[in-house]
């Protein structure tokens, strides 16, 4: 399982990069050692602010970890976004913990191991000395941050999450509608009638649906279980009988973005918005590079952004003169594969030191997991940990590293019959190599199944018996589910081989809103290349009331998606499997496999009389001076049930903030 994919290796795969790929532009580096702002981080949140600074005039630099990989197979083709998780030209891998417990966190048939040779091991049954790793929690060190290896899901959060904001803090500027603003004006809704309600149509970020209906017509094929499978569900839901071709497709266009305030309650079949433009992944990288190549008409750059790859911030550096501590720069390692994340560090990796000032602001967007670790790491964090590493206290902030949470998820996979697959993928190998029509055809043309979808076409959300005990959220569906031909059930080293099998359907279920806030991200030591500690204390082991009504709407899921599964075509329960059937066994399921993958809150907006409150809402560092966060770790609670396009909205809304003082 713990075979890695060197891809750049495969002379199919460079063959098909040459076709696809545009070239990617040229990136210098900076011009300067001096700028107005500096974006640590070009994710989901440092990307848009970065080039809605560099937009507005203002000198900004862009700092990124790693490299550009946007010509890399892995990251271009929707449908390969599992290759881009574990492919190590990209790759972070964090090694997490769920509970505290390590005999319970055993328990997990996902739990990595280090053999005496050096190589992964997964499962419960390791061999003699091998060493605990911990749980695989795929992050990106790429331009585009997380937004280059993700699964491209694209859904707006809920009203609910911005108002939470709103009252929280007092600041009208996050009220549903103005957020609402922020979402159209980012928007390229491609698939959106113009006349739709909240959708943007010009913005820098396209979204496509899944269209099954031309999909189906290009390879001439009718997907008689493809389409029984998702029959079946629409009759569970009670989303109507799909009774006709044309009937699935108007379920399958179903707008989970729309404004309308039925979005948020309507249970059943969704569609699935995806960020892809021309039959390629888009997302934060895209948005940078038009930017940083745009021209003027005499060929001058138009906008003052500078890029800074392979640059590994290690401090934010602070001038301490007058009342209050002020940002004014940042300490780096220039170098490749620096972060002991990456697969590729450690082998040969070799670096310079050196110093970038801000003349106005530092703003940080490493993530959930770096940006509590930079801050710690520049004196800003709890005094107790920071007095533990023998790293100076500028501010003793508590909430930092604190309130982790991330959305709840478990698998339902069955398979069909044996001899039996779906049509819709008869051509596809899903492995790279020569004979893959699928590959080739995506290569050609930027069209086929491996450009239409990320390989989940379909979505029900649906409200658990447990949804209303929320006080924030206890009016909208607190499950989603996602359904897609594939055999996953989770992370873990080699599991992107493992998901690309044929005959397999597997339901995702997604708890949103989950009411534990109980995980940490706490200094593995002073060296800011050594990855945190991260525990996330799923379940009872953090909130045990929270964590029981969590258990419970996740039970409720399985038991749904077992129904969606076997509604309407016969397939064998492959996961949980036939043995798992009570309600002891389902909640011993979700709580020993479940996982997550959009880690949030752990430098949370808070009130002025917060104590763990790390940013107010301008999203600025509380007790300095010119240091604000936009990433994921800015929420107080985790929002919707994707965490990309609400992040998107952090980094736009950063920009005016910063632009408008507003």
């Amino acid at each position: 399982m713990g075979v890695r994919f060197l891809l750049s290796v495969l002379p199919l795969v460079a063959a098909l990069q040459h076709l696809a790929d545009p070239p990617a532009p040229a990136i210098a580096a900076p011009a300067s050692k001096s700028y107005e702002y500096i974006v640590v981080g070009s994710g989901a949140g440092g990307g848009p602010l970065a080039a809605r600074l560099a937009q507005a005039g203002k000198r900004t630099l862009l700092i990124e970890a790693g490299d550009d990989q946007g010509d890399n197979i892995n990251q271009a083709v929707p449908v390969f976004h599992a290759y881009s998780t574990e492919d190590p030209l990209m790759s972070w891998d964090f090694f997490v913990e769920h509970y505290k417990d390590e005999k319970r966190q055993k328990q997990d048939d996902k739990y990595t191991y280090v053999t005496t040779e050096g190589k992964y091991y997964v499962g419960k049954n390791p061999p003699p000395g091998a060493k605990p790793k911990g749980i695989l929690y795929p992050r990106s060190g790429t331009l585009g941050g997380c937004t280059a290896h993700n699964a491209l899901v694209s859904v707006a959060p809920h009203d609910a999450d911005w108002s939470l904001i709103q009252n929280m803090t007092g600041d009208d500027s996050w009220n549903p509608k103005n957020m609402r603003r922020i979402f159209e004006k980012m928007e390229n809704a491609v698939y959106a009638s113009k006349i739709s309600s909240g959708h943007g149509h010009s913005g820098w970020l396209t979204l496509n649906l899944f269209d099954i209906s031309q999909v189906g017509l290009r390879f001439n094929l009718l997907d008689v279980n493809l389409l029984e499978v998702l029959y079946g569900a629409a009759k569970v839901t009670g989303s109507g009988i799909a009774s006709s071709l044309g009937n699935l497709v108007g379920l399958l266009q179903s707008d989970v973005n729309s404004a309308a305030p039925s979005r948020e309650t309507t249970e059943g079949m969704w569609a699935i918005p995806l960020a892809v433009k021309n039959g390629r992944r888009t997302g934060s990288r895209d948005f940078i590079l038009e930017v940083y190549t745009a021209k003027t008409a005499d060929g001058k750059q138009r906008y003052p952004l500078d890029i800074a790859l392979n640059t590994f911030v290690t401090k934010v550096t602070f001038g301490t003169n007058g009342s209050r501590p002020v940002a004014n720069g940042v300490e780096y390692l220039k170098g490749q594969y620096l972060y002991r994340s990456s697969p590729k560090s450690g082998k040969n990796s070799t670096s310079t030191s050196g110093r970038f000032t801000a003349e106005k602001e530092v703003i940080l967007a490493a993530g959930t997991f770096n940006t509590p670790q930079l801050l710690k790491l520049s004196g800003l964090g709890p005094k107790e940990e920071l007095r533990k590493h023998n790293i100076s206290l500028l501010v003793d902030l508590p909430g930092v590293g604190k309130n982790l949470q991330d959305h709840m998820e478990i698998g339902i996979t069955h398979t069909l019959p044996s001899g039996n697959t779906f049509k819709i993928i008869s051509d596809c190998n899903f492995n790279h190599a020569p004979g893959d029509k699928c590959l080739e055809e995506w290569a050609k043309s930027s069209t086929g199944i491996y450009s239409a979808s990320n390989g989940f076409p379909a979505a029900v959300l649906k409200k658990t018996s447990v949804a209303a005990e929320d006080p924030n959220f206890g009016h909208i569906s607190d499950l989603f589910l996602f359904g897609g031909l594939a055999a996953f059930r989770g992370y873990y080293p080699g599991y992107s081989k493992d998901v690309y099998q044929h005959g397999n359907w597997t339901w995702v279920v997604l708890k949103a809103h989950t009411a534990n806030n109980h995980g940490t991200v706490e200094l593995r030591s002073a060296d800011p290349l050594d990855p945190p500690i991260i525990n996330f204390n799923f379940f009872d082991a953090g909130d045990p009331a929270a964590g029981k009504r969590d258990v419970q709407a996740m039970v409720e899921g399985v038991k749904l998606g077992r129904k969606l599964n076997t509604a309407e075509v016969s397939m064998v329960d492959q996961w949980p499997g036939p043995m798992v059937q009570d309600d002891k066994g389902l909640e011993d399921y979700v709580k020993n496999e479940a996982w997550s993958h959009h880690a949030s809150c752990t430098a949370a907006i808070g009130a002025d009389n917060d104590k763990n409150a790390v940013l107010d809402s301008k999203l600025k560092v509380r007790g300095v001076d010119g240091l604000r966060v936009a990433d994921a770790s800015v929420f107080p609670r985790i929002p919707g049930f994707f965490v990309a396009i609400p992040t998107y909205m952090i980094g736009e809304k950063a920009a005016e903030s910063i632009l408008t003082g507003k």
